[in-house]
C-alpha cells in the first residue's frame, strides 16, 4: 500500500499530529464519555503521545496494562511523572498464564500481549504511538484504521473524505488514530528535550526498548541482561515454568525431554544451539508447539 508523508520537518509533524487529534476528537467523545483510549506503556514515544494530547487539548484517558512482568522502574517512574493514567491489573500475572497456556510465550506464540496488554480499549476510540520506523510490520498501518470483521481500512486522513469515511462508520468497530506513525526515533527525542518530557531512566541506562522483563522477541543478549539485572524475575520464570511442566503432564501431554523449569528456561533462551548454555537432549520447537496444539 502506498504511503504519503504529509509532512517533512520535525516542526510539521508536531502540527500535524495535534491536528488529527483535534479532528477526531468529536467521534472519539461519542465512541466513549472519556474521550480517547489512549494506549500508554511508559516508554518514549507514549510520553510524546501524552504531551500530544495535552497539547491538542482533547479528552482523554491514558491507560497503562500492567503485565507483572514490568521492570520496577518503569512502574515508579509512570506513577511519580503520569499520575493520572490508568493503571489497568490484569486478571492472570503472566506465572499463572504460562501455566494456563501449558507452554512458554514465544516469539510465534506470544499470547501474553495478546492477554496482558492488549485487551483493553473496546469500544472507544484508540490512540497509539506505533511508528513505521519500529518494524516491517508495523510499515503497512496508517494515521487512522478502522477494524472491521472482514479486514481494516487504512486512512491518510489528508481530507475530508477520510473523515467523512469514518463518521459513517458503526461504533462498534474499533478504530485506532496512529499521531506519529511516521516519525523517526530521532524525532521522539527531539520532542522529549524541546518540551522537557519526563522519560524512564533506564534509557539512561543503556536500554533501548522498555518492555516486559524476558520478552521473546528481544535478543539474547538483552534478555540475558534484563535477568542479570532482574534476578528474581528470572527464578518467577523458572518456578512457572516449573508449574507449567507439571500441569502438562497432568493433563496427559508430553514434557519431552523437560525435567524441570530450568530446563525450560534454558530452551527458551537458547532454543536447540550447541553452546554451553544449553542442555541436552531439548525438544525442537516444532516438535514442542505440535505437542502444544
Amino acid at each position: 500500500m502506498e504511503q504519503y508523508r504529509l509532512f517533512d520537518d520535525f516542526s510539521d509533524k508536531v502540527k500535524r499530529a495535534i491536528q488529527l487529534f483535534q479532528m477526531f476528537e468529536d467521534a472519539a467523545v461519542r465512541y466513549h464519555e472519556d474521550g480517547y483510549y489512549l494506549a500508554f506503556s511508559g516508554g518514549k514515544d507514549s510520553v510524546v503521545l501524552y504531551v500530544l494530547a495535552k497539547m491538542a487539548h482533547v479528552k482523554f484517558q491514558a491507560h497503562y496494562h500492567l503485565t507483572t512482568v514490568d521492570p520496577p522502574e518503569l512502574v515508579r517512574f509512570i506513577r511519580e511523572a503520569f499520575p493520572d493514567v490508568k493503571v489497568e491489573y490484569p486478571e492472570l500475572t503472566m506465572w499463572d498464564l504460562i501455566v494456563k497456556k501449558q507452554m512458554p510465550p514465544l516469539r510465534t506464540a506470544r499470547y501474553c500481549c495478546e492477554v496482558l496488554k492488549e485487551g483493553g480499549g473496546e469500544g472507544a476510540f484508540t490512540v497509539t504511538g506505533v511508528r513505521w520506523e519500529e518494524s516491517r510490520k508495523r510499515a503497512n498501518r496508517d494515521f487512522l484504521e478502522i477494524h472491521k470483521k472482514k479486514g481494516a481500512i487504512y486512512l491518510n486522513c489528508d481530507n475530508e473524505e477520510d473523515r467523512r469515511k469514518l463518521e459513517i462508520c458503526s461504533l462498534k468497530r474499533k478504530t485506532i488514530l496512529n499521531p506519529i506513525i511516521d516519525w523517526t526515533e530521532e524525532d521522539i527525542w527531539c520532542f522529549i528535550r524541546k518540551y522537557q518530557v519526563p522519560y524512564c531512566c533506564l534509557y539512561d541506562q543503556g536500554f533501548c526498548r522498555i518492555g516486559c522483563i524476558g520478552c521473546p522477541l528481544a535478543s539474547i543478549k538483552s534478555r540475558e541482561r534484563e535477568f542479570e539485572r532482574y534476578p528474581k524475575y528470572r527464578d518467577a520464570y523458572i518456578r512457572a515454568f516449573d508449574r507449567m511442566v507439571k500441569a502438562r503432564t497432568a493433563s496427559g501431554k508430553s514434557k519431552g525431554n523437560w525435567k524441570d523449569g530450568e530446563s525450560v528456561f534454558r530452551w527458551w533462551m537458547y532454543g536447540n544451539e550447541k553452546t554451553d548454555k544449553q542442555v541436552a537432549g531439548q525438544m525442537e520447537l516444532k516438535d514442542f508447539i505440535d505437542m502444544a496444539a
